[in-house]
């Protein structure tokens, strides 16, 4: 690929990615994680696509959303790998899958069950999705450091949003899944394939079991504050990975 060379979806070339990417699926949370940071320059809008490049503590950073579901996702991760993206942490939402997770709480995700259809255009759906170990550690010590409450387990990775199996969730839930969300499956099975590190941490937006729904007034805010500790933990994860020489493999 030559340096000029504009990759079809991401709308971007050679030199503009870091190494370490935050990949959210939506695009206002582009922003809002950006709004941490201490510096980053819009490089590209396209379709659910938004990548800034910039640094946060002196660790450069590129922000890509990422779109909703398997299919955008994987279009994402593969042109940033293309481009030199070496580690990934997915920062998004879930609907908590534990009665004891509120709206708001930041989950470490350590696997997913692969209940979606793109990760097995790539690997037999018996080979597992997992998070690098390295990069949940550094997410839990992130979390840690802020003396944050969070939770972390595995995650139940689903393709039709509006569909709820209640006998699937019910055994998940007895199985200690705690996040139902629509990425997080995609992103740890290309980490094996292409061989690069991949993290996942989300906030809880809701939760099918709670003994009492809050309104969505309440599940907002609660999100939002939610929101930004992920967002937090997700930079401060990467500053850690970067001075470990994480991308360095």
């Amino acid at each position: 690929m030559s340096k000029k060379e504009i990759l079809k979806h991401i709308r971007c070339s050679k030199g503009d990615i870091a190494p370490y990417v935050i990949i959210p699926g939506d695009p206002g949370r582009v922003r809002r994680i950006v709004a941490q940071m201490d510096s980053a320059e819009l490089l590209a809008e396209n379709r659910e696509y938004i990548v800034y490049t910039g640094e946060y503590k002196g660790t450069p950073i590129t922000i890509c959303s990422s779109g909703i579901g398997g299919p955008a996702a994987s279009i994402a991760i593969e042109e940033l790998i293309k481009l030199g993206a070496k580690v990934f942490i997915r920062v998004g939402s879930a609907g908590g899958r534990q009665p004891g997770i509120p709206i708001g709480t930041p989950i470490v995700i350590t696997a997913a069950f692969r209940g979606e259809g793109t990760s097995k255009a790539y690997l037999p759906v018996e080979f597992p999705a997992a998070a690098s170990l390295d990069v949940t550690n550094a997410l839990v010590k992130a979390l840690e450091d802020e003396n944050e409450s969070y939770q972390v387990g595995l995650g139940f990775t689903r393709d039709a949003y509006y569909v709820q199996d209640n006998e699937l969730n019910k055994l998940l839930t007895s199985c200690g899944v705690k996040a139902a969300e629509q990425e997080a499956a995609i992103l740890f099975i290309l980490g094996s394939v292409r061989g690069v590190k991949t993290g996942a941490i989300v906030s809880s937006d809701s939760n099918i079991w709670l003994e009492k729904q809050p309104t969505l007034e309440e599940k907002e805010k609660a999100f939002m504050k939610g929101e930004k500790k992920t967002i937090r933990a997700a930079l401060d994860a990467t500053k850690i990975l970067y001075d470990q020489g994480a991308h360095q493999f």
